[in-house]
């Protein structure tokens, strides 16, 4: 009798033994979650997430064995109460366990902001907004209010001047004020010693550089040139001469299909009216590249003081010394456009 209770109870051990084993291996070990999609997907958590609505993303974005099991390893962890959100992509199969721990850490994969070519701050809030949890108008409302970031040294008209073009990474649940602080530091690294330095020489504050960049951004076709149109208003703005620019007449207008500047284009009242206005207009017409930037930091000393466009479209220019070689050369242009029949 008494070595019949030993077995029972022996087996009893073990069946609890391998009872908990297996719980610990669905728990633990077992890759019970998987990507429903093969190649990875994205968990997007939003803040002040609740537990349920984390659960419903959990599902329809991965394959769950079991969904019970997966909560009782949830509030085994507490994760309903430190819900941490952000962006967590899942490549692989993994366990219950891996799954809440990876959530519960607010280890987070970020997201890549690419932007270039930007003309307007809504403009580069659409971009932001793509990637971030933050939207566009949020970002836009932010960038719109110039009490938050006039201390830094810029106005609504400059504040552009403060993204420099680049690829960078972000967390998806960066805000709006998150993303103009990294941007800034982004921004103050750019403007390193060396960049400063240059621009005391010449004379221009940094968001005047950034003016003037975007400037020539708009005038240049090749990058190769950029240094000497640089030249050419860097020596109108030393001479008093207005800077004449066309890129600017087509901001002032808000029309960017203009491709022939006309006299009737000339007569919009704007200061950003580089023909009716002497001087640099109130800040960029466009994000200026950092091409643009070290462009007019590095621009080219030389005497001319006008250039037009070459009439065999090459994208390249004419540079002139006198006013009367320049009129040559532009009315070579104008023929050529007339020819091609671009009269607006």
């Amino acid at each position: 009798m008494k070595s019949k209770l030993l077995l029972i109870t022996g087996i009893l051990a073990l069946l609890v033994a391998a009872g908990g084993f297996v719980i610990y291996w669905k728990v633990f070990s077992e890759p019970s979650v998987s990507p429903s999609e093969g190649d990875g997907v994205e968990i997007l958590i939003p803040g002040n997430a609740t537990w349920e609505q984390v659960a419903d993303t959990l599902g329809s974005k991965l394959e769950i064995v079991n969904m019970d099991l997966l909560e009782w390893v949830a509030r085994k962890k507490n994760y309903p109460r430190m819900i941490k959100a952000g962006r967590y992509v899942i490549e692989e199969k993994i366990s219950y366990n891996t799954l809440i721990n990876r959530l519960r850490s607010g280890r987070q994969d970020p997201v890549r902001l690419t932007f270039n070519n930007i003309r307007s701050v809504a403009e580069l809030a659409g971009k932001a907004g793509e990637v971030l949890e933050a939207d566009s108008a949020e970002i836009a409302d932010f960038l719109s209010d110039p009490s938050n970031y006039s201390s830094d040294g810029f106005t609504e008209a400059t504040i552009i001047s403060a993204f420099i073009p680049d690829t960078y990474e972000f967390f998806w649940n960066t805000g709006a004020e998150g993303f103009y602080s990294r941007m800034l530091r982004e921004y103050r690294n750019f403007w390193d010693k060396g960049r400063t330095e240059k621009a005391e020489i010449i004379g221009l504050s940094q968001t005047e550089v950034a003016t003037l960049a975007s400037i020539v951004d708009a005038e240049a076709a090749r990058n190769e040139e950029k240094p000497r149109i640089a030249g050419v208003y860097l020596n109108r703005l030393r001479t008093g001469i207005p800077l004449q620019a066309d890129p600017t007449v087509r901001f002032a207008m808000n029309d960017y299909t203009i491709t022939r500047v006309l006299k009737k284009h000339l007569l919009v009242d704007s200061p950003y009216n580089t023909y009716k206005y002497r001087g640099l207009p109130p800040g960029p017409i466009a994000c200026p590249s950092v091409d643009g930037i070290d462009a007019v930091l590095n621009a080219e000393k030389h005497d001319y003081i006008f250039f037009a466009a070459k009439a065999d479209f090459s994208g390249y220019h004419n540079f002139s010394r006198t006013l009367r070689e320049h009129n040559r050369y532009a009315a070579e242009y104008q023929r050529e456009l007339n020819r091609r029949k671009i009269f607006r």
